[in-house]
């Protein structure tokens, strides 16, 4: 083999760094010197044309300016207690300009199941994949979360699922704590209209913002909590995010237990 061969794992070391680094999709098929184009004279510009004239294509508009993040969660508060049902809710949400995340994702992922089911499980924030569908949980996780409530006898058409977020982050990062407040009226007048009998945290992020609990998913997974859904008190699990246990697959045996409590709840 050539010394100029690449080296398999500095290639994927390589592209390890690029996805943590939220790099995930590639502009062009050929690789282009930046530096040797940045070091290349600027083209001269072309005379602006009258406006009249100007019969350059319309770009997509600019975000509004941002609210501060009171105003916003204010504004999300207003608007969640309007709606009456799921649609009109998933409706205002679809027009809420007040988080960023709306601008730089390319779909809603408002909620997938059946919002007449007895469970109803909340995660983090939509990935790559569900971005592009626009559901929740339909990647690796999600795929991973079927099999896990497969195991205790339930599928999508018995649950209904959503997240903190439901835009995608960029780059899959965390949601800051000033976008899930700003999100968190829509998604407590979900769970409202919803009315489940069981809610499941799923992650650290989502049980300590729906329980406003500061203990890490460690401490708080597998344990009973209780929460309001606005009509009505019921118990709340927070239990592993799929997404980790695909990470550390040793844990699924933990994430096993609380799904065995949580067969036990639901047919009690």
């Amino acid at each position: 083999m050539s010394d100029l061969a690449p080296d398999r794992a500095a290639l994927e070391s390589l592209l390890d760094f690029y996805a943590e680094a939220g790099v995930d999709c590639a502009l062009d098929e050929a690789p282009h010197d930046r530096f040797a184009e940045a070091a290349r004279p600027a083209p001269a510009q072309p005379r602006a044309l009258p406006p009249a004239l100007d019969t350059a294509p319309s770009r997509r508009p600019l975000p509004p300016a941002p609210a501060s993040p009171v105003e916003a969660a204010e504004d999300a508060r207003e608007r969640a207690r309007s709606a009456a049902t799921l649609a009109e809710l998933e409706a205002l949400l679809a027009g809420f300009e007040s988080c960023a995340l709306k601008f730089s994702a390319k779909n809603l992922c408002f909620s997938d199941g059946n919002p007449l089911g007895r469970l109803m499980l909340v995660g983090e924030a939509p990935g790559a994949d569900e971005d592009r569908v626009g559901k929740p949980f339909v990647g690796r996780a999600g795929q991973l979360l079927d099999r896990m409530l497969a195991a205790i006898g339930l599928d999508r058409g018995a649950v209904y699922i959503a997240n903190i977020v439901p835009w995608r982050p960029p780059g899959n990062r965390t949601p800051t704590p000033q976008e899930a407040a700003i999100c968190l009226p829509f998604l407590l007048r979900q769970i409202e209209l919803v009315d489940p009998d069981i809610l499941v945290c799923l992650g650290g992020p989502s049980a300590q913002t729906l329980l406003r609990i500061k203990e890490g998913i460690k401490r708080t997974r597998g344990r009973w909590f209780k929460f309001d859904t606005g009509r009505r008190e019921i118990r709340a699990l927070p239990t592993y995010h799929p997404a980790f246990l695909l990470r550390s697959p040793l844990q699924k045996r933990l994430v096993w237990r609380d799904f065995l409590a949580l067969k036990k709840a639901l047919a009690s």
